[in-house]
Parts: structure tokens; C-alpha cells; sequence
């Protein structure tokens, strides 16, 4: 594949650092300051602490997305379909970069999975 994935690499390089960034920081920040609650903080704060995590979770699928489109960059399979081996569009890649399926691929996968 003659593609120069030079600017894509740039910006997933960008992203997957301020992931970086962010999860660090979340990973020190408190919900709560330690303090007798009532049952109403100690509901609050515990729902606080489901969405850090989700949120967390959420990050760290993307920061995973992310190094594994590196990865693809470096050795140089990236924009082929995981599942059919046919190039992604150029297109697509702009729009999401650390795409591992072509369009085909991703809505068959997402119609199978009920996503």
C-alpha cells in the first residue's frame, strides 16, 4: 500500500499523549475527601465513582485503539481490513484513524454483534 500515513500518525501520536495525560491524572483524582458521609453523599459518590470509572474505561479503549493503529503504522499493515484484507478508504482513515475494518466490514460486524 503506496499510502503516506505520516500525518495520520502525527495526529494518533497527538491523541494517544493526551490520553496519557488524562488517565494519569484521573488515576490520582478523588471522588470523595474521606469524610463522614450521609447517605445521600456516600449515594453520590458512589455513582461519581461508576462514571471515573466508565469514563476511564472509555479512554482506555481508545488509547488501545490508538497503539495498535501505531503499531499497524509501523509495520505496515495499517488501513487493511482486519477481516477481509482489502484496503480502508483513505476517507474513512481521515474520518477515524485508528479504524481496523473497512465500511463493509464494520457495519457486518457491528449487525452481528447488535451494536
Amino acid at each position: 500500500m503506496g499510502k503516506n500515513f505520516e500525518e495520520i500518525r502525527e495526529e494518533l501520536q497527538k491523541r494517544k499523549l493526551e490520553l496519557e495525560e488524562k488517565l494519569a491524572r484521573m488515576a490520582k483524582e478523588r471522588v470523595t475527601d474521606d469524610q463522614v458521609q450521609d447517605p445521600g453523599d456516600q449515594a453520590l459518590s458512589s455513582t461519581l465513582e461508576l462514571l471515573k470509572t466508565s469514563f476511564q474505561d472509555t479512554e482506555l479503549e481508545e488509547y488501545n485503539r490508538l497503539t495498535k493503529a501505531l503499531e499497524k503504522i509501523k509495520d505496515g499493515t495499517y488501513g487493511m481490513c482486519m477481516d477481509c484484507g482489502e484496503p480502508i478508504s483513505e476517507r474513512r482513515l481521515k474520518s477515524f484513524p485508528n479504524a481496523s475494518r473497512c465500511l463493509i466490514c464494520q457495519e457486518e460486524f457491528e449487525d452481528k454483534s447488535g451494536s
